[in-house]
C-alpha cells in the first residue's frame, strides 16, 4: 500500500479460519480487500501468516511484506515499534493464529499501545469461536464470562470448576473456557466429576469445520456418551 503521508495509517484487526478450510467460505469480502492493500503485518506465527495471505490473496508479492512477530518470545518493550509503519503513514494489519485478533490472543497489547498513540483501529467481521458456540449453545447470551484457561494442578483446577459453576448458579451466567487442545479429554473428565448433575455443558469442537460438533447436555446426559476430543480446537461453557 502506498504511504499516505497526510494521516497515520490504521490498525486492521483481521480475523483468520479457524482451521485448514477455505478462508472466504467464512470470512466477508472485505478481509480479502484488506489483505490485498495492506503490506505490514503483526502475526504470531511468519509461516502460517504467508500461507494464510497466500490464499486470500495468491497474487500479492511476498517479498513485498514486512511482518512482524508477536508471541510469548517477543520482548514487551519492542511492541510500540510494531506501529510505527502506522507513524510513518502505512496500514498495519494484526492477524491472529486462529479467529479474532485480542480475543484470548496477544494482540490486545497492540491495540492498547494503538490507542493510547492515536491510531485508529479497526475491527474487521470474522469467526470467533468463544461466541460461535455461545450462539449455539441455547446456554445465556445476556450474560457470559469468558475465562480463558483454568489451573493445570487438578486440585486447583478443582476448586475453580466449583467456584465457576457457583458464579453461574448465582448470577445466572455462563461460564466459557478453552484447554490445550491435547488436554481436551481431561478436562472433559474433570468436568463431568466436580460439577453437580444437573449443571449444563456446551461442547464446541471443530467449529465451521466438516467435523463440527455442538451439543449441550446436563453432566448426567454426557455421562452416558463417549465424546473424543483430544487435539481437536474445542470450547467449553457450563451453566448451573
Amino acid at each position: 500500500m502506498e504511504q499516505n503521508t497526510n494521516r497515520r495509517g490504521r490498525l486492521f484487526l483481521i480475523p483468520t479460519t479457524l482451521g485448514d478450510n477455505e478462508p472466504l467460505e467464512v470470512l466477508p469480502i472485505s478481509i480479502k480487500r484488506t489483505i490485498e492493500e495492506v503490506d505490514h503485518y503483526i502475526v504470531e506465527n511468519e509461516k502460517t501468516a504467508r500461507h494464510f495471505i497466500k490464499k486470500i490473496s495468491p497474487k500479492k508479492s511476498q517479498p513485498s511484506l514486512q511482518l512482524n512477530l508477536l508471541n510469548k518470545f517477543t520482548p514487551p518493550e519492542i511492541l510500540p515499534t510494531f506501529l510505527d509503519a502506522c507513524i510513518d503513514g502505512f496500514d498495519v494489519g494484526i492477524l491472529s493464529e486462529a479467529g479474532c485478533p485480542g480475543i484470548a490472543d496477544p494482540g490486545a497489547d497492540i491495540v492498547a499501545i494503538a490507542h493510547k498513540k492515536g491510531i485508529q483501529v479497526v475491527p474487521l467481521v470474522g469467526p470467533s469461536s468463544i461466541l460461535l458456540a455461545l450462539m449455539a449453545s441455547g446456554l445465556n447470551g445476556q450474560s457470559f464470562a469468558f475465562n480463558g484457561y483454568l489451573p493445570i494442578e487438578s486440585s486447583e483446577r478443582k476448586k475453580s470448576i466449583k467456584r465457576y459453576e457457583k458464579i453461574s448458579r448465582d448470577l445466572d451466567q455462563s461460564q466459557i473456557f478453552i484447554e490445550t487442545p491435547y488436554r481436551n479429554n481431561k478436562l472433559f473428565e474433570e468436568l463431568l466429576k466436580t460439577l453437580s448433575e444437573n449443571t449444563q455443558i456446551c461442547i464446541g469442537t471443530d467449529i465451521t469445520l466438516p467435523t463440527e460438533y455442538i451439543k449441550t447436555k446436563t453432566v448426567r446426559e454426557w455421562g452416558k456418551i463417549k465424546l473424543e476430543l483430544h487435539k481437536r480446537p474445542t470450547i467449553f461453557i457450563i451453566h448451573a
